[in-house]
């Protein structure tokens, strides 16, 4: 990396403060800030800034070692000098899960999607979990409008698409694998639940895991059945004793 040029990176998580009781993924988001103490600011905007969703976030972040936040868009308080100063000062930005066409509109409403993009270019690491990951990507496999079905829209900050919830939710595995080798979504990143990927300058030099079984997998168009699905090496957590 050049001098003085910020390092761009974003994590997908399989999990987190509103899934997990372990705390391991959320520990290892904290700890690829780029401060000892960061600033970690939760848009909820996926769940329509979920009052239960919020307090859980801080019931999860307060007690670690970081100054957390909530930006809610939806009661939104902030005129456009002070909302691009709060996002810009974070160090990370954690994404709830919902409703990714809906988290999507409401963010280019707001203009969210310009400041989030200028935020990964000075070095704030994005993250989130299930509309929270998929909203980085050029598309995703979503169930924002009732049945699962493929979103060719996004960011775009991380080349290609994601599927969250790979194990856990019936169909999915299917449905992405049929959208990738049909060209309706580009080859991406499928997590099942308990992964996590770190990306860096839109490389991945990490994946781990929260349990032995978890996986993150690699799906491209090829091979048997027009796909071709491939598990890559993650590193487990463990909680320290």
């Amino acid at each position: 990396m050049v001098t003085g040029v910020p390092v761009r990176r974003l994590a997908l998580l399989g999990g987190g403060f509103s899934t997990d009781t372990d705390g391991l993924l959320d520990d290892w988001v904290l700890g690829q800030a780029r401060t000892p103490r960061p600033k970690v600011c939760f848009l909820p905007t996926a769940s329509g800034d979920a009052a239960g969703y919020v307090e859980r976030f801080l019931a999860g972040f307060r007690p670690r070692d970081c100054e957390p936040s909530v930006l809610p868009l939806f009661r939104r308080e902030l005129d456009d000098d002070a909302l691009r100063a709060l996002v810009l000062a974070q160090d990370v930005v954690y994404v709830g899960g919902g409703n990714t066409a809906n988290l999507l509109a409401v963010w280019r409403a707001h203009g969210m999607d310009r400041l989030l993009r200028e935020a990964y270019e000075r070095g704030t690491l994005l993250c989130g979990i299930s509309a929270g990951a998929n909203c980085w990507a050029e598309g995703s496999h979503t169930d924002s409008f009732g049945p699962l079905t493929f979103l060719p829209d996004g960011l775009g900050l991380l080349s290609g698409s994601v599927c969250p919830h790979y194990d856990s939710e019936p169909g999915r595995r299917a449905s992405y694998r049929a959208a990738v080798a049909s060209g309706a979504l580009p080859a991406g990143w499928a997590l099942e639940d308990g992964v996590a990927a770190l990306f860096t300058d839109g490389l991945l030099p990490e994946a781990v895991s929260r349990t032995a079984q978890a996986r993150l997998y690699r799906v491209q168009p090829g091979g048997r059945g027009g796909v071709d699905e491939r598990p890559l090496r993650s590193r487990r957590l463990r909680s320290v004793p």
